[in-house]
């Protein structure tokens, strides 16, 4: 792959609601910090870098941009660079954020919004980015309790005008079934990539035979997860990567692209070289004998 030629349109595109996304996007989660993501001691990025990276992300096509209120570090906010490096945003920039978990400035994690909280959240991040609504912003939940109050909240402020379209993070089946009965979901982003157990890979169908986007979170990280990308990866995945003359994190992220023509994805990073070979990943089409091995390790593990 001619990596610096490759643009996001390579991967093709998905509707989130209304709105026309390329399959490749781009995660905040990174920006904040150098090394692992919501650390006590994690070292600030450069502003100057963490602003290149935004702007050479839309240069190179990127359109979806997944970012949260909670995305900080001791000095930098992700949602302040996105304003930074960004605004006036373009009209085609889709910019999806999660409400419900929260950190205080110290960044200490707090108990998640209740549904009366959730509109603070909304008002907070609106702030941040500079908009007077949202695109598309995701419930991210922990656990299998009910969300309909706090999902109806999140509808309420639709209605309002503040968010245009609402998606699910970290759910389960029932809770997309619970809030379909509620509003319409554009997106539900879970964590997912290869080795994946099948009820996961069944979730992915599910989503796809109802037109809705799932958004793989930790694709490229695996087991590794805020951390970063793991240095563990199956002789599968090497052996592919290794064929091909690509990285395997390329590889794992190609293959989430291969699931499906709904399924988006948001590789998250700091660093130019790495965004670039991020985006390239959407022109890297795997065969099917390629994929099979892959699946090998899928399997035995799911």
């Amino acid at each position: 792959m001619t990596s610096q030629k490759i643009t996001a349109a390579a991967s093709g595109t998905w509707k989130l609601g209304d709105r026309t996304v390329n399959r490749i996007g781009f995660g905040a989660m990174r920006l904040p910090q150098h090394g692992e993501a919501f650390a006590a001691n994690a070292v600030p990025r450069d502003r100057d870098q963490a602003i290149s990276v935004l702007r050479r992300a839309v240069e190179l096509g990127v359109n979806h941009i997944d970012t949260a209120a909670f995305y900080f570090s001791r000095l930098r906010s992700a949602n302040e660079l996105i304003n930074r490096a960004l605004a006036p945003y373009r009209d085609d920039l889709v910019i999806t954020t999660k409400v419900g978990p929260g950190r205080d400035p110290a960044g200490q994690w707090l108990p998640h919004a209740t549904a009366g909280q959730l509109r603070g959240q909304v008002e907070e991040t609106l702030r941040q980015l500079g908009r007077d609504h949202l695109d598309v912003v995701n419930l991210r939940i922990v656990g299998t309790d009910s969300i309909a109050e706090r999902f109806g909240a999140l509808a309420e402020l639709r209605e309002a005008g503040l968010i245009r379209h609402l998606g699910l993070s970290n759910v389960r089946p029932h809770h997309l079934a619970e809030a379909l009965r509620i509003a319409p979901v554009v997106c539900v982003q879970n964590m997912y990539g290869i080795g994946a157990p099948s009820e996961q890979r069944e979730f992915v169908r599910v989503c796809g035979e109802q037109r809705i986007a799932f958004v793989p979170f930790y694709s490229i990280a695996g087991s590794g997860r805020t951390a970063g990308a793991i240095a563990d990866h199956s002789p599968e995945v090497r052996a592919v990567a290794r064929a091909r003359g690509v990285s395997a994190a390329q590889i794992r992220l190609a293959w989430t692209l291969h699931q499906g023509p709904h399924v988006l994805a948001i590789p998250g990073t700091g660093d130019l070289g790495h965004l670039v070979q991020n985006v390239a990943v959407g022109s890297l089409r795997l065969s099917e004998d390629e994929l099979a091995v892959l699946d090998s390790f899928r399997h035995a593990t799911g």
